[in-house]
């Protein structure tokens, strides 16, 4: 079995990036905290790989240093055809969350990052997602790309621990399942 997991950061009213995809009010100085990255590395620890959408994959292609050198990277896309240009190595799956969860096992995956976020709601929308961290951040953006989307239902989620940071920064985390 699978541990899906899901670390990620949201403006106060719960958006992920501008409209355009834009994290500039994220990596403001403001908000940095010398010699602590939130968890970030404690919670890469336990991961095994990464289950990236491909909109995400994009942007952190773009990221010096790549982040995920050390860790098998899944890009998930609905075009068969998707192709990059990367010299990182990196599995690209268009099938059902369902089976990759499967392609995953086979390689004796134990905790997958869920990272993106209509990936993360396709995976709370098929009841898959185990664990979400979300660190809030003290800003409003009034618009941009939301965190959570619809539901068909009502997802009831359990509290497991709220931390405070000195920059305003609160991070909570939940379980799913």
């Amino acid at each position: 079995m699978i541990f899906y997991k899901a670390f990620i950061a949201s403006s106060l009213d719960g958006f992920i990036a501008r409209s355009d995809g834009s994290l500039d009010w994220l990596t403001s100085n403001e908000y940095t905290l010398e010699n602590n990255d939130l968890g970030y590395s404690s919670f890469m620890q336990g991961i095994d790989c990464i289950v990236m959408g491909r909109v995400t994959f994009e942007t952190v292609l773009h990221f010096e240093p790549y982040p995920f050198a050390t860790v098998p990277v899944y890009v998930l896309t609905r075009n068969p055809d998707y192709k990059f240009e990367s010299h990182h190595p990196v599995s690209i799956f268009n099938g059902k969350l369902g089976d990759l969860t499967s392609i995953l096992e086979n390689k004796q995956i134990k905790a997958a990052y869920v990272d993106g976020g209509q990936l993360i709601q396709s995976f709370i929308a098929e009841e898959m997602l185990d664990e979400i961290t979300i660190t809030r951040i003290p800003v409003l953006l009034g618009s941009g790309l939301p965190l959570f989307g619809h539901l068909d239902r009502e997802q009831k989620l359990k509290h497991s621990q709220t931390l405070i940071y000195p920059n305003g920064f609160v991070q909570s985390k939940y379980h799913l399942k």
